[in-house]
């Protein structure tokens, strides 16, 4: 029996929620990242899901904020058939209409400043920029973690404001916590440095900037952490980080 941990979807703001279902001979571990959001009512862009002005939702499970998140996500869970949640498990994760959910795409960058990088996101108009903090290797050498969590709290708050106005996401693939072990790798500055304690703390500390600390499971944007082990070689000699046989 062979296990995996996959994420489905990214509809609005992130809740955390494993289910476990099986699927042949294997186990998938599942995580519903999202079901709608609150945003505040001068915001421009309608929630991924669970739409109040769609009659279609309003009487779904999964779209009732009365119950357990638990009870929504395995409701929602439920109702996608096989080819739904597969073509969820990539960046651009598609629209399934039947249920008033719209496509998102995941990939947005905010490793010290939000970034333009990934396709999520998007400079123009009102936002023709971002704030860009000094790269993560020479912040992490101030050894002040209450510096990395406000940098986390500017770079979400101006997260927010694009979400907003229509022109960014609310996932973030960041931070970048690989150990650089070799110069030679060419994204170290990416990355906190070679000393794993302080790699974690600054983790810990960008995170709750980034997310926020309020109750109710509730994320100010949601961060993503990364890269997995041995995920992170780029472009070398013609071999690329997706196709790599790595052994570790």
């Amino acid at each position: 029996m062979r296990e995996f941990l996959i994420i489905i979807g990214a509809w609005g703001l992130m809740f955390n929620a494993p289910v476990r279902t099986v699927l042949g001979d294997s186990i998938f571990h599942i995580t519903i990242p999202c079901l709608f959001v609150k945003c505040p009512s001068h915001q421009s862009r309608p929630p991924f899901a669970c739409d109040p002005s769609n009659g279609m939702t309003e009487n779904l499970p999964f779209c009732q904020v009365s119950l357990h998140i638990r009870d929504r996500v395995k409701d929602l869970i439920g109702r996608l058939t096989l080819q739904e949640k597969i073509r969820s498990l990539v960046d651009n994760a598609a629209p399934v209409e039947r249920l008033g959910i719209k496509g998102y795409e995941w990939w947005s960058e905010a490793l010290h400043g939000i970034s333009d990088f990934g396709p999520g996101t998007k400079f123009g108009g009102e936002f023709p920029g971002a704030t860009s903090f000094p790269q993560v290797i020479l912040t992490a050498a101030s050894f002040n973690a209450s510096l990395w969590e406000a940098i986390g709290r500017v770079v979400s708050d101006e997260a927010r404001a694009m979400y907003n106005g229509g022109l960014a996401g609310l996932t973030y693939w960041s931070p970048n916590v690989n150990i650089f072990r070799d110069p030679r790798w060419g994204r170290g500055q990416e990355t906190p440095g070679e000393d794993p304690f302080v790699a974690a703390r600054y983790a810990v500390s960008y995170v709750r900037g980034l997310q926020g600390t309020a109750a109710g499971n509730r994320l100010k944007v949601a961060a993503c952490c990364k890269h997995y082990t041995a995920y992170d070689l780029e472009s070398w000699n013609g071999i690329d980080r997706f196709h790599f046989n790595a052994r570790v």
